[in-house]
């Protein structure tokens, strides 16, 4: 695949658990199939918490980034009929 370059970048500095899971499942359920977002988030909980919610909603995780204090998560919207079932 060719490099990720998000179509979206949310910003989620600051912010505390559990609002970044929250404002990014919010972000996912609006954005088109095929749309790539960007998540930066300088909660430490949200390398757990983001990763699950992209797989429990069947998106693809594409990459996941922790530098300094910040994560970056690479997130490709799925099609529905793309989507793999959730996992636990």
């Amino acid at each position: 695949m060719d490099a990720f370059t998000p179509d979206r970048t949310l910003d989620l500095s600051g912010l505390k658990c559990p609002l970044p899971a929250l404002r990014t499942e919010k972000a996912l359920r609006a954005l088109a199939p095929g749309t790539r977002l960007a998540v930066i988030s300088t909660d430490p909980l949200a390398a757990l918490d983001i990763p699950h919610l992209v797989n429990q909603t069947g998106h693809r995780l594409a990459e996941m980034r922790r530098e300094a204090g910040v994560a970056v998560f690479l997130i490709e919207v799925l099609p529905p009929a793309m989507r793999p079932a959730a996992r636990d």
